[in-house]
């Protein structure tokens, strides 16, 4: 469908500057109602977008539900949004990938970094994983599966569409398997090969951002005694382990984590150097502190503390409890490695929080080196929200 049988949004007066700025985004609160009602259009339905004056800025998908109530797909508007539009996007994606890595095992699109709002597909070899999280991709579901299962043939494709965030666009939260898909995949990363639960696993089954920050951690733990906090199936700490590590601990409350912990870790022979202690992340800092245990590396890596907007500060609040638990628990000249995938949370301010937390402490902080996403997360330049994950790598010296 190209734009001269599509329905017009118009913004407000000067609201069309983030676009062409290069965002991708608009607001509900910067549409002209009076001339364009959001209540004209159906959720997950195509639109040209304009300025106040007339002047297009391009089309795509628009939900009068959202916040977010449009998402530009081009700044082209007689480009067809068809089946061949989606596949020249995931072919260029595919591209991307397959000249960074050399397994099919990555982070195949990444949303509106890949041009693609609302869609993310995580690659396990034959073995896809789909979300979809806004009502336009939703619309186009059909065109995007035979248009992948075209580009790439997988086996199985598992639809995990049971993210909350469906539900701010009005979508019911679901969970669908095409093809063959197995309970558990295989992933190999930093000399460890990991079963991978993907129906019971946490968001799409693996944390493939993380990757070069784990390879970055392996300098730090030879012959050291690790504690891998929010640990889920030990993607940080078997790889300690296998980097050198004398001893790791990995803590998660989650059930399921302690059963892949101890299964990856028997099949990597590193079972005698790794143990897992279930519970709130928290309380088992808390516990850790009163047995007066101390670690020479320390892993921070949790969910999000902040989702939305309006949780930034009881989030920051959260940074900054598990940060100074965790340096309470950090041996001199520790090593700590603090994360945050929270986009709503700077890194300028995460490694705020935790200086301050060592400085409560009366400790001293050097900041080794920063990481972020790995690049099968590229980061639009104009959208910071896709810029979501910073990891610290701090040292805390003894005196």
């Amino acid at each position: 469908m190209t734009s001269n049988n599509l329905p017009v949004l118009t913004l407000r007066r000067n609201e069309e500057r983030r676009l062409a700025a290069g965002h991708l985004w608009v607001y509900s609160n910067e549409v002209d109602t009076r001339k364009t009602p959001l209540s004209g259009f159906e959720p997950g339905s195509l639109a040209v977008i304009q300025s106040s004056v007339g002047k297009t800025l391009g089309s795509g998908f628009v939900n009068p539900h959202s916040l977010i109530c449009a998402r530009l797909l081009t700044r082209r508007p007689r480009t067809p949004i068809d089946a061949g539009f989606f596949e020249r996007r995931l072919r260029s994606a595919l591209q991307l990938r397959e000249s960074l890595f050399d397994q099919p095992c990555y982070r195949l699109v990444f949303g509106e970094s890949d041009g693609l709002p609302g869609l993310v597909i995580d690659r396990y070899g034959d073995v896809l994983v789909v979300q979809i999280t806004t009502a336009g991709m939703e619309a186009v579901r059909d065109v995007l599966l035979e248009v992948i299962d075209r580009l790439l043939s997988p086996a199985g494709m598992l639809l995990r569409n049971d993210t909350a965030v469906r539900a701010l666009e009005g979508l019911s939260q679901e969970v669908e398997i095409i093809g063959e898909v197995p309970e558990a995949v295989f992933v190999e990363e930093g000399g460890v090969r990991y079963e991978v639960p993907l129906s019971a696993g946490q968001k799409t089954g693996w944390f493939y951002d993380q990757r070069s920050n784990r390879a970055a951690m392996h300098k730090y733990v030879a012959g050291k005694r690790v504690l891998d906090v929010f640990s889920y199936i030990g993607a940080w700490g078997l790889q300690a382990a296998a980097a050198g590590a004398s001893e790791v601990c990995c803590v998660d409350s989650a059930p399921l984590a302690q059963t892949y912990v101890e299964k990856n870790a028997a099949a990597n022979a590193l079972d005698a150097r790794i143990s897992h202690r279930q519970g709130d992340a928290f309380d088992v800092l808390k516990a850790l502190r009163e047995e007066s245990q101390r670690f020479d590396v320390v892993i921070v890596d949790p969910p999000a503390f902040i989702k939305r907007r309006k949780e930034i500060k009881a989030g920051e609040q959260g940074y900054a409890r598990i940060n100074k638990l965790a340096l309470q628990v950090l041996a001199p000249d520790g090593i700590l490695i603090s994360c945050s995938c929270s986009m709503h949370l700077a890194e300028s301010r995460l490694q705020q929080l935790v200086y301050q937390s060592a400085r409560q402490q009366g400790r001293q902080l050097q900041l080794l080196e920063r990481g972020f996403q790995c690049m099968d997360h590229p980061v639009h330049p104009a959208i910071a929200e896709t810029a979501y994950l910073k990891a610290l790598f701090c040292r805390v010296p003894a005196t």
